[in-house]
């Protein structure tokens, strides 16, 4: 992906409390817990289960305005080459992570303004180890995740190592549908998307609930293809950028992540849908750019 010497968004709140943050955005103390990175053994299991749970997703209990209570919503090389991550320059990651924000707002905002509307832009929190949000406290092991309450996305970068050494999705293009997905969770968050879905779970069975939260996460896997089939279109998708976003989709599949962390499938608990329908729903937003086609609800909510 095409992204030094870019815009960069200064919607990022720079929480982390190691300093080193970024120079556009608001920073504020961060609350640091010790944590053993890297390594095998249960320490490792956990942290894959958590992600696998939650992961690019809204945690449930957000959406009926609870307590995470730790609980989850769920480098690129110096040529850009696909396969190859941000480069762990101090520094870098921001970057990369303002301009993908910025790219995100270029489009969404467009597309507002192209249906006479105005796209409220939402803010990026950085943080380490654990962060306080409207949803709730959530740790670094939850992954990314989206609060309707105050409309931020939540990042602990350090999730980036995980994606591509744990979860086997590397690439710069592959962070970037990370970033892509939970803004596309604010799309529906204020287009009320977001406040049906937690009015409808509230009244169905566990098996009824999932397979409503499965639809609502393919579709911000929509968005994010809509978002990629612009940036495309603005000219800064290289080769190979596609095949990370898609591979990271595959990886994080309900299917993919049971099987790797337990060995079985259990259907009636997926909460963000298999792995080809991940992908599916992501080429769809690419192919066709058109909004419409995002539709995976279908008149459930």
């Amino acid at each position: 992906m095409q992204w030094r010497g870019r815009r960069q968004s200064s919607n990022i709140e720079d929480r982390r409390g190691s300093g080193g943050g970024f120079s556009g955005g608001r920073r504020g103390g961060g609350l640091r817990i010790p944590v053993k990175a890297g390594g095998g053994g249960i320490v490792t299991m956990l942290i894959v289960g958590a992600i696998a749970w939650f992961v690019f997703g809204i945690n449930p209990l957000t959406l009926f305005g609870g307590d995470m209570g730790g609980q989850g919503s769920y480098q690129t090389s110096e040529t850009g080459r696909a396969g190859g991550g941000v480069d762990s320059t101090p520094g870098e990651t921001d970057n990369f992570v303002a301009t993908v924000l910025a790219d995100t707002e270029t489009v969404w905002s467009t597309r507002f303004q192209e249906a006479g509307e105005t796209y409220p832009e939402p803010t990026l929190v950085l943080f380490n180890d654990r962060v306080e949000s409207a949803c709730g406290i959530a740790g670094s092991a939850t992954g990314p995740f989206y609060c309707p309450g105050d409309r931020k996305l939540y990042i602990d970068l350090t999730f980036f190592d995980q994606l591509e050494s744990q979860l086997g999705a590397p690439g710069d293009f592959a962070q970037a549908y990370v970033v892509a997905h939970e803004v596309g969770h604010h799309i529906q968050n204020i287009t009320g998307v977001l406040g049906k879905l937690n009015s409808a779970r509230q009244s169905l069975p566990q098996d009824q609930a999932n397979a409503l939260s499965v639809r609502v996460e393919l579709q911000a896997d929509c968005y994010a293809g809509i978002w990629a089939h612009d940036t495309r279109a603005a000219g800064y998708v290289e080769p190979g950028d596609i095949d990370e976003a898609l591979n990271a989709a595959f990886q994080i599949g309900d299917d993919t992540l049971q099987r790797r962390g337990q060995g079985t499938v259990v259907p009636d608990s997926f909460t963000h849908g298999t792995s080809a329908q991940r992908q599916e729903w992501f080429k769809r937003g690419y192919q066709s750019g058109n909004f419409g086609e995002c539709d995976t609800l279908q008149g459930q909510l």
